[in-house]
This record gives structure tokens, sequence and C-alpha cells, in this order.
């Protein structure tokens, strides 16, 4: 699987990555045992990067994906995980997480962008993990923390970066404007763009990408099916849109798309899954993989090949708009 460098950074990502947020028991309950197979079945598939973070099922996103790739030669693959939520003690638990997991709340996130709390996640990941370091921290979901995320955590992260214990920083979010506000303003290499880089939205051509490009600064692209909408072959009424159901005018703009891209001889979730790849600072497409079958699923998709020519269809049609860029960026193998 090809090769894709962070800019200005010693660290290369494949450009399909493995999310590891539902082996924490996204949603429902991901037995052990096919979390690690999940993960076996990506290491056979090539992919090299796999995405974590505390959030992640309190922690068991990070215990799983540590113990499936604990084995494996530490040179050959890059790993990221996530600051800005420590998990502490829950004083008052229910029983179960109330944040999407099917976990023990055992324990609560704490936000915290802080120098001593980015250390402090840190360390906990690595113990978690039982990796001796991270290739790439994000901060993550930082939306009401700008000031002490720029001015504390990134700083934070630098150091660390300079120092050579990362090799790469960043932050992850679902919106795009503050995402271009870290490439521009502080020392990120790197964002993690959640669902603003899509066959559906493609809101980042007016912030983030542009200072992606301006700052010689590289992107991962998450969320590229917006939530379910663009997971099948015929998009149908009741599919979920950024987490709600989808409104009747993007199923038939899904539906829209679909078509062309049957006439192109291919469907709409190879397209979703490529599409990101027409941004030259796009490196990478990260997606959560639960199950074998859903990284062999995902492989297929990510290798057939999307013609040219169903962007210039799709533009042309007012599908995607007309300042999409013509070509796919490049890696090397």
């Amino acid at each position: 699987m090809r090769l894709r460098q962070i800019q200005n950074t010693p660290v290369a990502v494949t450009e399909l990555g493995f999310g590891a947020s539902v082996i924490g028991n996204l949603y429902r309950v991901t037995p052990a045992d096919d979390a690690t197979a999940a993960v076996d079945a990506a290491w056979d598939a090539g992919i090299r990067y796999f995405d974590t973070a505390p959030h992640y099922g309190l922690g068991l996103s990070e215990l799983r994906l540590g113990a499936a790739l604990r084995h494996r030669p530490r040179d050959e693959y890059v790993i990221s995980s996530k600051v800005g939520r420590l998990l502490v003690p829950n004083e008052e638990p229910h029983g179960v997480d109330t944040e999407g997991f099917v976990v023990r709340d055992d324990l609560r996130r704490q936000w915290d962008f802080s120098r001593d709390g980015v250390l402090r996640s840190i360390e906990d990941t690595l113990e978690r993990t039982g990796l001796d370091r991270l290739d790439i921290v994000y901060l993550h979901d930082p939306d009401d923390h700008w000031q002490q995320a720029a001015e504390e955590a990134m700083p934070t992260l630098a150091e660390l970066r300079d120092q050579g214990v990362i090799g790469a920083i960043g932050a992850g979010m679902n919106q795009s404007a503050m995402l271009a506000r870290f490439l521009r303003e502080t020392a990120a290499d790197i964002v993690m763009l959640a669902g603003r880089y899509t066959l559906l939205d493609q809101s980042a051509l007016d912030d983030v990408l542009p200072a992606a490009q301006e700052h010689g600064k590289s992107v991962v692209a998450v969320g590229v099916f917006n939530s379910g909408l663009l997971s099948r072959d015929r998009p149908a009424e009741g599919m979920k849109y950024d987490y709600q159901d989808a409104p009747p005018e993007l199923v038939a703009r899904a539906l829209a798309i679909a078509e062309v891209c049957a006439t192109h001889g291919t469907t709409l979730p190879a397209a979703a899954m490529a599409f990101p790849h027409t941004h030259p600072s796009i490196i990478n497409v990260t997606l959560g993989m639960r199950t074998p079958e859903q990284v062999g699923r995902n492989v297929e998709l990510h290798d057939q090949h999307i013609p040219d020519g169903l962007w210039d269809d799709l533009r042309a049609q007012g599908l995607i708009r007309s300042d999409v860029p013509a070509e796919r960026g490049r890696g090397r193998e």
C-alpha cells in the first residue's frame, strides 16, 4: 500500500488508515477476538497507520490496539493517539458510559489541554498501549478550548517533537475553520479533518485545505462517509448524515452522485473513499474497522480504480464544487 509523507516530518503513513474507535465498543460491543482479528487483517492487507484515543471506550481502544500491535516490528507502523481528555476515576458511575461506547463507566473524561495534562495523557496512553512511543499526537476536539490548546498544549507537543519523542503533531476536529487556525498559527504538522471534505461537503476548500497548502502541512481525512449516507451503493431514507437522519435533499444528492458513479463503472462508497485524495494536501483516509470483513471491504474499495472523468462529470453537473482539484494526489510505494 502506498505511503504518503507528512510534510516536513520523518513520518509517512499508508494512504488507508485503521480507525480504532469502533474496537473501543463504539455503539455496540465488539468481542476482543474480533478486534484483534481486525487489526491482524489490516496488517495483512498492508495498512500501517493506526489511530486511537483515550476517549474511545474510556481507554479500551488503546488497550486493544496496543495488545494487537505489540508483537509487530515497531519501526514498520505508525500509531497516533490524542490528548485533551484525561481519564480519571468516576465518583458517580451509572454502570455504562454515556458518550456512545458500550463500556463500564468506572472512569470519566476530564478536559485538560494544560502542559501537565498533555504529558500525563501521553504517559497514560503509553501505559495502556504498552508501546514505547507515539508517532503522531493530535489535540482531540479542542473546539471550546482554543486558548489553552494553542498556547499550552501545542507548544508542549512541539517540544516533544523537537526532542524526537514524537514524530508529528496536530489537531483533530469535526470543523475545518479552527483546524485552519492550528495550521496557520501553531506548530501543527498535520490535522485530522472529520467530514468536511467529502462528496457531500467540500467546505474545507474555504479554509483548512488552502492553509495546508500555503504552509506546507498535511491532512488526514476521516468521516468520509458522512456518518453513513455515502457508505452504500444506493443511499436510502433513514440513513445518517453527520450523526443525524439525513435530510431528503441530501439523500437525493447522494443518489444522483451514485448514478454518475455507476456510469463510470464504480460505486458511491469507492468514490467517497477516493475523493479526499483529489486534494494534494490530503495524504490519508482513515476508516473505522470493526471486523476482518470490514477491513477486507474497505481495502477492496480503496483499491478500486476511479477514473478522473468521474470528478469532471460531478463538477459539470454541479454535484461537487467547481474548485475541487482535478488530479489525484500521488504517493510512493
